[in-house]
Parts: structure tokens; sequence; C-alpha cells
């Protein structure tokens, strides 16, 4: 089931047409959002980044429309990784650097980015280019979507937050007393929605850390932890009347996997403990699992 998406800008600036993906989804991609005090967080996290991370990162900040952007050529000082301004329909490839051009709205059209004309902010109607991206970036990219929040005023991004994990994606947002303007990622904590609160430079490690863990190659199942799976498994059918054990296994203890990461659990065990005493997490681990469904038989 899709999320529905609030928001007049969001709604007005919705791609026509399915923006699921029509291709198999191998890499995580990055969307990392900033407004006032961004550029000073975009070059601590680019000058972060390993060089061979396998990930694709995606820059979106509020520019004045009326000036040509310098941000490329300025974030292309602090690090290794090929950057350059999205020009419309650009491929997203892995270990690169795309930089929204001033003006525009980006969204995510299958493997490539879609960039359109930025309708004029007003006070009943700010221009939220974050959530639009994250948005898209949700649709298309599902569980590896990843959004970053950081420097800004107000609070774009929030929404778009939400909706990358309603998909299974991975939410940070900047750590309050780092940002030069604290009203974006102070928003997107207080809705509930961010896994983890970093500092700008600590976010590409542990990015790196997550998806390592969650996309390791699965190997034969100690006969212990299999008995461990088996019994999450059956948590959830009796909370939720649901039986995943017909799903596709590997898929499912991904899905496991990835929700102990975000708890900081190392082990099936300790998980199920934690399960246990956490009816909230019960839940979220139930929508984890059907994000997205078909992919499971």
């Amino acid at each position: 089931m899709k999320p529905e998406t609030s928001g007049t800008a969001i709604n007005e600036l919705h791609l026509a047409g399915n923006t699921q993906q029509q291709f198999p989804i191998e890499f995580p991609v990055v969307g990392i959002g900033a407004s006032a005090g961004g550029l000073d967080a975009f070059k601590k996290v680019l000058s972060a980044i390993p060089e061979h991370s396998g990930m694709a990162w995606i820059l979106v900040q509020h520019l004045d429309p009326s000036h040509e952007s310098m941000l490329a050529d300025l974030l292309k000082r602090v690090t290794l990784l090929p950057v350059q301004e999205i020009t419309d329909e650009v491929k997203v490839l892995p270990n690169h650097i795309y930089i929204i051009p001033s003006n525009k709205i980006l969204q995510v059209r299958g493997d490539k980015l879609k960039l359109s004309a930025r309708p004029a902010a007003s006070r009943g109607n700010p221009s939220m280019s974050i959530d639009i991206f994250f948005t898209s970036l949700a649709e298309v990219y599902e569980s590896n979507a990843i959004g970053v929040v950081l420097s800004g005023t107000a609070s774009d991004g929030t929404k778009g937050l939400k909706l990358i994990k309603d998909h299974g994606g991975i939410t940070i947002a900047q750590k309050i007393d780092t940002a030069a303007y604290n009203g974006m990622p102070h928003s997107a904590i207080e809705s509930g929605m961010v896994d983890f609160v970093l500092e700008p430079e600590k976010i590409p490690a542990k990015l790196v850390e997550i998806v390592a863990a969650i996309n390791q190659t699965p190997l034969p199942v100690p006969a212990e932890e299999e008995e461990t799976f088996k019994k999450i498994l059956s948590l959830l059918r009796i909370r939720k009347e649901m039986d995943f054990s017909y799903y596709k296994q590997t898929t499912i203890r991904r899905r496991i996997l990835r929700r102990m990461v975000l708890n900081k659990l190392d082990n099936p065990p300790s998980y199920l403990q934690f399960l246990l005493a956490n009816p909230g997490e019960q839940d979220h681990l139930y929508q984890d699992m059907l994000i997205p469904v078909t992919s499971f038989f």
C-alpha cells in the first residue's frame, strides 16, 4: 500500500504516471537536503565519503532562483568523487555526487533524475523541493532510499523522510547543536521519523556500516539462530495474524537484520528479547516486512 503524500506543492509536482521502478535496484541512493547554512554541512559530509561507498549521493538545497549556483564547483574541492550539476535525465550511478541546479525541482524517474521548473514560493506555499525529491526517491528506490536532513530553516524534508521510512529506507538528521540553522533537523527529529541523529562528518561512515550489515551475503544460518528467526516470525503471526514463513527467507532475514542494525543490536536472540519487550518495534518490523511484498515470493 502506497502512503499518501500531503502538501499542495508535493501533490502538484508529483510525477505523472507510475514512478515505481521497472529495473533492479542494486545500490543505495542517498538524498541530502539542506537550506540556510547547508554549504558547510555539505562540505563536511562530502569530505567524509569514502571513494568506494557503493552509493549515489544527491544534494538538494534551497538556492536563490535568481543566481547561478556555484555549489558544484565549491564541493568538487572537498571530495575525490565525481561531482556534477544535474542535467535533465542524467543517469544515477554509484560512487557519484549529483547537485541540484538553481531554480529547479528534482525528482527521480526510474534510474534517471528529472528536472522541472520550480514554482514561485509564497507565504502560503513555501518551496518544499526537498520533500518533493524525497517523495520520489522513496517511491522509486524504496528500501534502498536514504534521506538526510541538514541545516536549514522551517520544516522542508520532514514529510519526505516519513515517506522514505514508510518505504523501508533509512533516515538521518543533523545533530541540532552542529547546525547553523536548526529548524529543518529539529522538525525532522521531532517528527519521530529519524533513525539516526549525527554530526555531518559522521554520516557517511554510519551509512557504510549500516549498508554493509544489511546487505551482507546470507550464509547458512546456525540452528540456534534459525530457531530464533522462527520465534520472531511466530511473534508477528500472533500479533498481526500474518504468516511470513512462506516468504523468501533470505529477504525476510535481511528485513530482520535491518531492524537489528537500526536498534543497535548485534544478534537475533537479543533482538527477539527486544521485540518481546517493545510492541512498537513489532509494528515497525511488520511494516518493514511488507515493503515491498511482491519481492518476497
